[in-house]
């Protein structure tokens, strides 16, 4: 494969390489592309900066980090590989954005060579987590907590595997000097339904206090409440913090991360090991941290999340691609630059530029278009953050066309949004006929005609308004000689001619 060397200077950076040959392909394709439109620079050394600083440092400036138990970890991050794990109760059918935030810590610990672990709570999950919440969580069905955990599996895994790569098209540097780290995924029910109750009191309830279960705010909170606080709920904690301690002693696990709301869980786990080395012999060089991130919330204080109201889904079947697109897009300025830090892979220097340039002309959405895309990618993929930005300038853009028709047809396909007509009856069919063909009947034709009428129908890009419905489609209004364009009031219909 063809290699690029250049000389240590600044320039655009989809035409370099950073001191070493770096094969062509290394960065983004879309952000080369991004990078280009708009202007932006990146320079050699953003890459190598990223990496030089101190791991936590860099998340604390990116804002994925509320509380740390130990100021030690910062240097013991530096010094040696390390475990870490976060977990998801099968609560739902999908991962949503707020779960992303440990995620993002995990993902970015795994790059510089530490070892993480995704934990699906099979067995907590039926018991219900009061972090955070109000009010009791409904009970689930087993055959739904059974299929939400197979599907999470799925999610897990895709989102290392593909975050790795993710990150790779982001800083060419990432992995060059050093390998990622090892990956697991578990299931707490695999040790939980070994454990009896009275076994479980007679070994851990000694080493467990009532009076630190009793003092946590998500403990407080309910009781003051005249609905209170169930039993089961009140034991969540006993649960996790085994949980870690298992993790602890059998998968060499020292760090537990978890959402800010979770600090009194995740210390009551670092409680629990301290307490059992006392009386077992296991990894005695490994003391146990918590990390605790912020919650997902706007500038507003709109907060993220399936108890919220406002989940926005990791899962397609459940949040499009495109919905995840427009969603970021839609974000106010004051909260590009923070959600950039926070699931952006880019260097910090490289968002910085980014931000520069959207506040140039606030107008133009660079920002947002940038937090899109790097959602987009992240979550789905290389690729699906650019092609939702490209049917975005097609659907709303006024400008010229800057895309050719293999791109758009590309781009509106993942999103199962192309139809398809045979050449010779686009060139021989009234307009009205092809709506009605379109619409599968949906519509009548004196429906059509007097959408037609109305003038509510156009055709191509720049929009040529169709004023009868015996008037054929204009040649000079298909692209490339393959794609048709038709809007018919608010809607929008991308036809390849076949």
């Amino acid at each position: 494969m063809q290699k690029f060397h250049i000389s240590r200077q600044s320039r655009r950076f989809c035409s370099s390489v950073i001191r070493k040959s770096i094969q062509s392909d290394s960065l983004s394709p879309s952000l080369c592309k991004l990078f280009d439109k708009f202007s932006i620079t990146v320079n050699d050394d953003d890459f190598e900066h990223e990496l030089r600083e101190p791991l936590l440092k860099n998340l604390e400036k990116r804002g994925l980090i509320e509380t740390v138990t130990s100021e030690e970890l910062v240097n013991i991050t530096e010094k040696k590989t390390l475990g870490l794990y976060c977990g998801a109760d099968p609560t739902a059918k999908s991962l949503h954005l707020g779960n992303l935030l440990p995620l993002m810590v995990l993902l970015h610990y795994n790059l510089r060579g530490h070892n993480v672990t995704s934990l699906i709570g099979g067995a907590t999950g039926a018991v219900g987590d009061p972090s955070g919440r109000s009010t009791e969580r409904d009970a689930m069905a087993q055959e739904t907590r059974l299929t939400n955990i197979d599907r999470i599996k799925g999610q897990f895994k895709k989102f290392f595997s593909e975050g790795v790569e993710y990150a790779k098209s982001r800083n060419p540097l990432i992995l060059k000097d050093k390998a990622k780290g090892e990956y697991s995924l578990r299931n707490n029910h695999d040790w939980w339904k070994d454990i009896y109750m009275l076994d479980f009191l007679a070994r851990y309830g000694k080493f467990i206090r009532i009076n630190q279960m009793l003092a946590r705010d998500s403990v407080k909170s309910r009781l003051s409440t005249e609905q209170g606080l169930g039993f089961n709920e009140f034991t969540y904690q006993i649960l996790q913090a085994y949980d870690f301690y298992h993790l602890n002693k059998n998968h060499q696990v020292d760090i537990q991360v978890g959402g800010n709301d979770q600090y009194g869980n995740i210390v009551a786990g670092v409680d629990l090991i301290s307490r059992m080395k006392k009386v077992e012999t296991f990894n005695k060089d490994r003391d146990a941290y918590g990390i605790t991130v912020p919650l997902l919330t706007t500038s507003a204080g709109v907060k993220f999340g399936k108890s919220a109201g406002n989940a926005i889904f990791i899962d397609k079947e459940l949040t499009p691609s495109y919905q995840i697109y427009q969603f970021m897009y839609n974000t106010t300025d004051e909260d590009v630059q923070k959600f950039m830090y926070k699931f952006s892979l880019l260097p910090l220097n490289v968002i910085d530029r980014i931000i520069s340039k959207h506040n140039e002309d606030k107008r133009k959405r660079v920002g947002q278009i940038a937090l899109a895309i790097e959602m987009c990618d992240l979550i789905h993929g290389e690729g699906e953050g650019f092609d939702n930005f490209i049917i975005s300038e097609i659907l709303f853009s006024k400008g010229p066309l800057e895309y050719s028709a293999d791109e758009i047809i590309s781009a509106f396909r993942k999103q199962n949004l192309v139809k398809s007509i045979e050449r010779s009856k686009l060139l021989e069919s009234p307009v009205a006929q092809i709506l009605y063909e379109l619409y599968e009947g949906k519509k009548s034709k004196g429906e059509i005609k007097r959408t037609i009428q109305n003038g509510s129908v156009s055709s191509g890009h720049s929009k040529v308004k169709i004023t009868s419905s015996e008037e054929k489609i204009k040649p000079e209004t298909v692209i490339d000689d393959k794609l048709l364009l038709l809007r018919v009031g608010k809607q929008f219909h991308i036809i390849e001619i076949v």
